[in-house]
């Protein structure tokens, strides 16, 4: 007896109006519904959290445009199969009326050259791309082609985009319509899913199998998904699990944890440079002032992966990750820039004071642009009490030094210039 495809499969959507979610993209009169209207589709990149459809958006176009489809996946594709893909395309092109599409799902684990393979063909016209990532194209697609495709943002799937998708499967799917199926809550799904409407559907699945016509309740559901955790370990479903497992353990400042998590990424072939960006922007987050040197560490650490690669990468991973495990903690700085933009939020475009702004020509300097300003170098120890906030903010506190011994030298270098202007 055949196998039957999983409920994600067998409730994939087939045209625009069956799709969950991103109706800001496929809506009535959304941009890429209207470019695909007219058959006037460009080479395309879908940005966007894993779950949301960009592999079903891609097909979808193809079927509604008529035009063949490749498929390629940048996970276990190389240059080789690049342009095989192409020459089919090519030759296809040359008996088809309409233009192929190539798909490229994950195109930013594709190298440079890799990259570099496709965009001959982007520029001569052969295939019409569409790539699918889960990380910023800016910093994963090569700027000659990034700049021949249109980026489109795909949002995370709303909870009432997902709660749509289990009534919908319960409607439709042949093989649950007449089973009655009760769900008195939806919570624990939804969590657990994190948006992912490929795992919300296995999920409900294995739930509805195991709740044989009883009533699906939150505390049903997280017992049955705790004993089939290794189900959902598939095809990087886990992707944002073990990151955010990852940062937390270096948070928490456990190397031990952390090189274990790092391990894992590795094991499940994560880009290298996705891993030294987190470590990026870790080092400011998570620890700040507190170690001006763990910022420097993960910055050289991203150069040097950028430069050496996979397997060496792992060593310098290794060493930064415990490093920054180690490394006494603050997230001052990160708290800081929170409560400024906040600030700025709420009392908007205030005026700069008027002896520190620029005065660049003689009518600014008539009107008191930069008039009893005091250069701080002329002053003793290169300081001079004066006003940089608008005046509504005097005193506003938005630096708070953390409490480890370099942040305290700060404070108190902090308390003795400014004295209780600041509250130091």
């Amino acid at each position: 007896m055949a196998t039957r495809a999983p409920l994600a499969e067998r409730m994939r959507p087939k045209t625009l109006d069956e799709y969950a979610g991103q109706q800001h993209l496929v809506g009535p009169n959304a941009v890429l519904r209207k470019a695909i209207e007219s058959g006037n589709l460009p080479s395309l990149i879908l940005w966007g959290p894993p779950g949301v459809g960009k592999t079903t958006l891609a097909y979808i176009i193809s079927q509604q445009l008529n035009r063949p489809f490749f498929s390629l996946s940048a996970i276990n594709s190389g240059v080789k199969d690049v342009r095989e893909v192409i020459e089919q395309a090519a030759r296809l092109k040359e008996t088809e009326a309409n233009l192929p599409i190539l798909f490229i799902d994950e195109i930013h684990r594709f190298s440079k050259s890799q990259q570099d393979s496709l965009l001959g063909a982007v520029e001569r016209g052969l295939v019409t791309l569409i790539g699918a990532t889960t990380e910023n194209p800016s910093f994963e697609v090569i700027s000659a082609l990034l700049s021949r495709c249109q980026v489109y943002i795909l949002k995370p799937l709303t909870e009432d985009d997902l709660i749509s998708l289990i009534k919908r499967a319960l409607a439709e799917d042949e093989l649950l319509k007449d089973q009655q199926v009760v769900i008195e809550e939806y919570e624990a799904l939804l969590r657990l899913s994190g948006g992912d409407a490929r795992k919300l559907l296995n999920i409900l699945e294995l739930v509805i199998q195991a709740a044989d016509g009883r009533a699906i309740t939150n505390e049903f559901v997280l017992q049955q998904v705790q004993q089939n955790m290794a189900l959902y370990d598939k095809a990087g479903e886990q992707h944002y699990d073990i990151i955010s497992a990852f940062i937390k353990s270096i948070r928490g400042s456990d190397p031990n944890a952390a090189v274990y998590w790092l391990a894992r990424m590795i094991a499940g072939s994560e880009d290298p440079l996705f891993i030294a960006r987190r470590l990026l922007i870790l080092a400011s987050e998570d620890i700040g002032n507190a170690n001006p040197n763990a910022l420097l560490l993960a910055n050289n650490c991203f150069q040097a992966v950028n430069v050496i690669g996979w397997p060496e990468s792992r060593i310098i991973l290794s060493q930064t990750v415990t490093y920054l495990a180690s490394s006494v903690k603050s997230n001052a700085a990160y708290e800081a820039i929170n409560k400024a933009q906040e600030l700025v939020n709420r009392t908007g475009d205030l005026p700069v004071p008027l002896h520190i702004r620029n005065a660049p020509t003689k009518l600014m300097k008539n009107i008191g642009y930069g008039k009893d300003y005091k250069y701080s170098h002329a002053y003793e120890n290169n300081f001079s009490e004066q006003e940089y906030f608008p005046d509504s903010l005097s005193g506003t506190l938005l630096y708070d030094p953390g409490n480890n011994a370099a942040e305290q030298k700060l404070r108190e270098r902090l308390k003795s210039l400014w004295k209780t202007k600041y509250k130091y």
